[in-house]
């Protein structure tokens, strides 16, 4: 903070918008951990020194207060520990995810929509925001795709652990027998870099830039021109759809930002490749590759398959509660990257 303090200051910070915004975001982190930590320090010296004036005095009726206090900082050191699992040098960023429809047919689709309004539920008791940028209908329910940004300290980070494939067991809604069905749905989460397009070089001649008519489920400014935009990087075969945005070059510029953060993301993969399993497993869908298992008959169990985490509350799941499976994840990966040596 002493640091970065006199630059804020500084005559022609502005000079460079997003130099300064991202100058002005990482003061901001810097002060609220400095807060944090002297609140908890403080607190802290406050509950020791009522304990020693309880024990110096014999003030038994100090008791129930100083545990209170214990408990409710002990809670709070918890949510401290949890930073220390961030190891990835993205963890703090905003995070592009998109949730794709797999083997399963209209079941399969309506998962894919499920999973979705189960990050956003998500997104809400975390406190963050997001922003739907494309959203393709299923055929007869539910999604076929879904691409959206979500902002928030930490995002990639806790959302790694949701990197994979994701199956679902229930009786079908769609089956005129109301039979079981398994059904599965790719989740792909990667950090939203804003400067990427400055990391990332891209030939405007290895992209095929296809323009369409947007649909009214991809957000509030939608219109019925052929604003929405789809970038196909030729040579990577990865494709970006942006229809969020309010014109057609504010969806491009979106999309090319997408683009830079998966090629961005990528090429990280390809520079660390003995470390590509703790990324998380590729987007292969059938039975074994799955990262997490939701079971909704003949009972109720969600299972992630990497950590042994479970729980039986599988509403509560599909309502948002995902931080107990985040924080198991972030473990289990920190346990992973050490090797057989901390085994």
């Amino acid at each position: 903070m002493a640091d970065i303090e006199p630059e804020l200051g500084r005559p022609g910070l502005w000079d460079d918008p997003e130099a300064a915004q991202a100058l002005t975001r990482e003061y901001a982190s810097l002060r609220d951990d400095v807060e944090l930590a002297s609140s908890l320090d403080r607190r802290l010296s406050e509950v020791e020194e009522l304990y020693e004036l309880a024990r110096s005095e014999g003030e038994d009726s100090l008791g129930p207060d100083i545990e209170q206090a214990i408990a409710k900082l002990a809670t709070e050191l918890d949510h401290l520990e949890l930073r220390s699992l961030f190891t990835g040098e993205h963890d703090e960023r905003d995070a592009v995810v998109e949730v794709h429809a797999k083997d399963g047919g209209t079941d399969a689709q309506d998962w894919a929509e499920m999973l979705l309004r189960m990050y956003q539920r998500w997104v809400e008791r975390r406190g963050f925001q997001i922003e739907v940028d494309d959203l393709t209908p299923g055929q007869e329910a539910g999604i076929l795709s879904a691409t959206f940004i979500v902002r928030g300290r930490y995002a990639t980070g806790l959302l790694s652990s949701e990197r994979g494939v994701h199956r679902l067991v229930r009786m079908s809604p769609f089956d005129s027998q109301h039979r079981r069905h398994t059904s599965f749905a790719a989740v792909t989460v990667v950090p939203f870099l804003e400067e990427a397009t400055d990391e990332v070089e891209i030939d405007e001649k290895e992209l095929r830039v296809d323009t369409y008519r947007s649909s009214s489920a991809g957000g509030q400014h939608v219109n019925v021109t052929d604003s929405a935009v789809r970038l196909t990087h030729l040579p990577t075969g990865i494709v970006v759809s942006v229809q969020n945005e309010r014109s057609q070059h504010q969806n491009k510029a979106k999309a090319m930002q997408i683009l830079a953060a998966r090629l961005a993301d990528k090429a990280r993969e390809e520079r660390a490749a003995e470390l590509s399993a703790m990324a998380g497993p590729k987007a292969q869908v059938g039975w074994g590759s799955q990262i997490r298992s939701y079971v909704l008959a003949p009972f109720q169990l969600v299972k992630d398959l990497r950590t042994g985490y479970e729980t039986g509350n599988v509403e509560a799941v599909l309502d948002g509660d995902l931080d107990p499976f985040m924080e198991a994840y972030l473990r289990w990966r920190r346990t992973a990257s050490k090797g057989p040596e901390a085994a």
